[in-house]
């Protein structure tokens, strides 16, 4: 009877923009000692007693974006399998997906453990001993919840009244009064989103209280493709079937309404780092509360989180901000208000404005790009490509390329030639020419691309061939 964590990889992270980005969400932010929040959640999966495999639920552009996190800390080589989604559905079609996938594969009796991709537990051993609790309890029938007993009055968390293991009620995220209430009470705790579960009660609580996102994830799953190896397999799910699930989170969906909801209250160093005043609080201030990563000049600066890996800050005479500079987006705000950087997200993605989307460099399963500068008919980016990546056999409309390798091999296909290309060299792929980049080396190939055209939209772009699904 093995334990299988569900790992869900999501969201959008808003409150941590200009960071956090649609397709560089919350999870994959790294820390100051270089793992991402989604490594940190994997790496604490993997250590519970019993753990043999790890399902991860996820959306499809990010796959191998977290394929690729995976490999660099799975050094015991757990066993991992994906379910992709085509978009977004919350929570509850997440989990209820999975549960139906568990039961097919390890048995309905199989207990569940669903963690967020993106907090963080700074006590493992607690962590261990919390999920054991759970894990007895989940074998009962029950739907366990882990409650974090509060440091302090924070609105920003969701709370649970609890009398010993069982659930009372849940609450929203409440005013100030009422959280000092709640803690002084000593029966509220934090909601920290996590859950323990067979994947049979899950199920039967999905069809007691939301039969129709039962119904749908079940169609969709049936209807979805299966690709399977060694340790390995990946559930694509269908999109046209997937659009029919209702969007819904598992507290409301579910956790509301159950009758057999139990609670774990733990004290494990939780946090959902929420915040940049939540993330500031990860780094040791100095003499006058100041907090910095990357290079600065302070003068009488006081209690300030500043963030710049590209670029020096100078700050003169200013108390209480943070200040994030990215290469294409510069946040500055009150540290005091930090909860608030939601609202210049959701402006940017009102407008279209692809900063609330991506950042200047983008993941792909083959490697990277960078856009390094760009205006009115042409575009330069800097492209590297792993070792074995392969990018498609592709065509554009309205743009031709120039492709100029600084260091590796290349090998391209450009038109009806195929030939390889060394540092310094370059090749010239006119627009309506079939071509292709691929890395033959065991380095990485780093190169620049030179776009120019009527129109450069990453959306000219006809495939033919890709190793990686993508035609």
């Amino acid at each position: 009877m093995s334990l299988t964590p569900i790992i869900l990889c999501g969201g959008a992270g808003s409150r941590l923009w200009p960071v956090s980005r649609e397709l560089h969400p919350k999870p994959f932010m790294r820390l100051g000692d270089g793992q991402s929040l989604l490594q940190k959640a994997f790496l604490r999966a993997v250590a519970l007693p019993g753990v043999e495999h790890i399902l991860t639920v996820t959306n499809r552009e990010l796959f191998f974006k977290t394929e690729d996190e995976f490999r660099e800390v799975n050094h015991g080589n757990c066993a991992t399998s994906f379910i992709l989604e085509p978009f977004g559905r919350n929570t509850a079609p997440a989990v209820a997906v999975a549960a139906l996938r568990v039961a097919q594969v390890h048995g309905p009796d199989s207990v569940m453990l669903v963690l967020a991709a993106d907090h963080l537990i700074a006590d493992q051993v607690a962590f261990a001993a919390a999920v054991k609790q759970a894990e007895a309890l989940a074998r009962t029938g029950k739907i366990v919840t882990f409650g974090i007993r509060p440091e302090g009055p924070e609105t920003g968390y969701g709370y649970i009244e609890v009398n010993g293991t069982d659930v009372v009620r849940f609450v929203e995220k409440p005013s100030l009064e009422k959280a000092r209430e709640y803690v002084e009470s000593q029966r509220f705790m934090w909601n920290s989103g996590m859950f323990c579960f067979t994947a049979r009660a899950i199920l039967r609580e999905f069809r007691q209280h939301a039969l129709d996102i039962f119904s749908a994830t079940e169609a969709c799953l049936a209807g979805s493709r299966v690709a399977e190896a060694t340790g390995w397999t990946q559930v694509e799910l269908e999109a046209n079937a997937f659009a029919k699930v209702r969007e819904d989170s598992i507290d409301y969906a579910i956790m509301e309404k159950c009758t057999e909801a139990a609670v774990v209250t733990c004290s494990i160093g939780w946090s959902d780092v929420g915040s940049w005043a939540a993330v500031s609080e990860l780094s040791v201030p100095d003499a006058n509360g100041n907090r910095v990563e990357g290079e600065a000049l302070l003068h009488d600066v006081a209690n300030c989180y500043l963030v710049s890996h590209d670029r020096l800050i100078g700050a003169v005479g200013v108390e209480d901000l943070i200040v994030i500079d990215t290469p294409d987006a510069l946040l500055v705000a009150n540290r005091h208000r930090s909860q608030d950087v939601k609202h210049v997200y959701a402006a940017l993605k009102a407008q279209g404005h692809e900063a609330h989307r991506w950042h200047r460099t983008m993941h792909r399963p083959w490697g990277t790009y960078t856009v390094l500068e760009e205006g009115p008919r042409f575009k330069i980016k800097r492209i590297e490509v792993k070792p074995g990546g392969r990018l498609s056999l592709q065509m554009h409309h309205h743009r031709s390329e120039h492709w100029i390798v600084v260091s590796g091999m290349a090998k391209v296909v450009n038109g009806e030639k195929e030939m390889f290309i060394s540092t310094n060299e370059s090749t010239y792929i006119p627009a309506g020419h079939k071509h292709r980049l691929e890395n033959p080396g065991v380095v990485d190939l780093v190169m620049i691309e030179v776009q120019s055209g009527e129109y450069l939209g990453e959306d000219d772009i006809v495939r033919f061939e890709d190793v990686y699904g993508r035609t």
